[in-house]
């Protein structure tokens, strides 16, 4: 088994630091590990090009990326391991944008209910399938850091982290909110914040291989969080009893009793979590779905000369309003 850690963060600083310990306990756990420090690669914001989409749909057995930057050195490391534990940085409130052009330029593309779909008709129609790795279960692990000693600085830190879990149906054992650095100074100065580290590379060692009904493991900081699933600390309220997990897109029922907030969380709600096959294909039906609307409003010739007409004065933008 091979666990991949990945740091945002600058070299030899904060980020490394809690991942490599994550690492070397995950290497005492029996697993092969390899880590990566992004600060000298260059990964480029998704272009929203469709050349991802058109691999699947030209019958590519790989969907790749046409940008030319290192993408692909964190992409093939991550197709290679079977857990991953990821450390960030808090530079306003949420996480790098870095580990956010990783994530839209991954993830997305490699939607797990899109792969299974195209598989079906591959296998159909007997074409080659895609890569095997694209299906791969995986465990996750998260480290947000900031250095703010109040939490609300660093309050979308794991969260964004989080959203890594979706497309490829991860299941996440454990965080760490690393906040208050500012403080701390460094990392080593701090054995139980280590420690919590350490129990990351741990768990996700010792889940790997197991299915995911198997494991119920949190390790990292306390279960402080209200969502069962992704153990984050935020809620949307709609100003009913009803609340969402607006990470895993759950719905529970919040009661308040002796000044504690409890929510409860039917199996239904659970099962139907971003992060598991019946999320991710609600996701994928709904933009099928969508498909069918749009796609016909735009090929209607009346709606297609309307939009022609109107866009001139968008694409004149800078003549109409006289900067140029």
């Amino acid at each position: 088994m091979k666990i991949l850690g990945i740091s945002f963060g600058r070299k030899n600083q904060r980020c490394d630091i809690m991942v490599k310990e994550a690492l070397f306990a995950a290497k005492g756990a029996g697993a092969e590990v390899q880590f990566i420090n992004t600060m000298g690669l260059r990964i480029d914001h998704c272009h929203a090009c469709d050349y991802c989409a058109r691999c699947r749909d030209r019958g590519d057995v790989e969907v790749r990326c046409c940008l030319k930057d290192d993408y692909h050195i964190l992409e093939e490391a991550y197709y290679d391991c079977d857990g991953i534990i990821i450390g960030a940085p808090v530079y306003a409130v949420g996480i790098v944008g870095q580990f956010k052009n990783f994530l839209d330029r991954l993830c997305p593309s490699h939607d797990r209910a899109e792969m299974w779909e195209t598989n079906k008709k591959r296998e159909a129609e007997g074409k080659p399938l895609l890569d095997e790795r694209y299906f791969k279960d995986r465990y996750s692990a998260y480290i947000s850091v900031g250095g703010a000693n109040t939490r609300n600085w660093v309050a979308l830190g794991l969260p964004m982290l989080h959203l890594f879990d979706f497309s490829f149906i991860q299941k996440c054992v454990g965080h760490v909110d690393a906040y208050d650095q500012g403080n701390t100074g460094s990392p080593i100065l701090d054995r139980a914040l280590l420690d919590r580290c350490a129990s990351l590379g741990t768990a996700v060692a010792q889940s790997i291989g197991k299915p995911y009904s198997e494991v119920d493991t949190w390790a990292g900081d306390p279960d402080d969080g209200v969502c069962p699933v992704c153990h984050c600390r935020m809620l949307n309220i709609n100003g009913t009893t009803d609340v969402e997990c607006p990470i895993c897109g759950t719905w529970g029922k919040m009661e308040v009793a002796d000044g504690k907030v409890k929510v409860s969380w039917s199996e239904e709600q659970l099962n139907r979590a971003r992060n598991t096959p019946n999320g991710i294909y609600e996701h994928y039906n709904e933009i099928q779905n969508m498909i069918k609307i749009c796609v016909p409003k735009l090929t209607d010739p009346d709606n297609k000369a309307l939009i022609d007409r109107e866009m001139d004065r968008y694409k004149r933008f800078d003549q109409i309003v006289g900067n140029k």
